[in-house]
């Protein structure tokens, strides 16, 4: 088995960071709901802002409110206008990875869904994986290949 991309929202900004409440993310029911996150879900969350990186579970807050709110010890890790990263995960047999199409959403600075993506692996004439990046109308997308200077 292995740990892989379920969803993700990425770019989402902290809205509130609340140390009194006991643990966890507040989110969107709007927002999990299109990248296939679930309440009491455990999720990894990254700050782009300052590189912190923490597990905590989600808890639904008011629908169509695009909140974002750590809780708890969280709250330590991330500040409101923070943009962060949430992912959860699946664990599969590697066999069943080019059924897995992970949602992605991006965000804008009031949390409103910039795009809506998904990620899509399959397997080429030769047996070699290929990843793409799709958006809503399943088009590819670019991805990102070369380092800043390099030919």
């Amino acid at each position: 088995m292995r740990k892989l991309v379920a969803g993700k929202l990425h770019g989402i900004y902290v809205t509130e960071a609340n140390l009194n409440y006991h643990g966890s993310i507040t989110l969107d029911p709007d927002h999990c709901e299109q990248a296939g996150i679930l309440p009491m879900e455990f999720v990894e969350i990254w700050n782009k802002n300052s590189g912190a990186r923490i597990s905590t579970y989600v808890i639904l807050g008011e629908r169509g409110s695009r909140c974002c709110i750590l809780n708890g010890a969280a709250a330590r890790t991330c500040q409101p206008g923070d943009q962060i990263i949430i992912c959860n995960s699946v664990y599969l047999d590697e066999s069943q990875l080019t059924s897995l199409k992970p949602k992605v959403l991006t965000f804008d600075e009031q949390n409103h869904v910039r795009d809506r993506l998904s990620y899509s692996v399959n397997i080429d004439d030769d047996g070699r994986y290929t990843f793409d990046i799709l958006d809503e109308g399943e088009t590819v997308l670019p991805i990102p290949l070369l380092v800043s200077g390099a030919q």
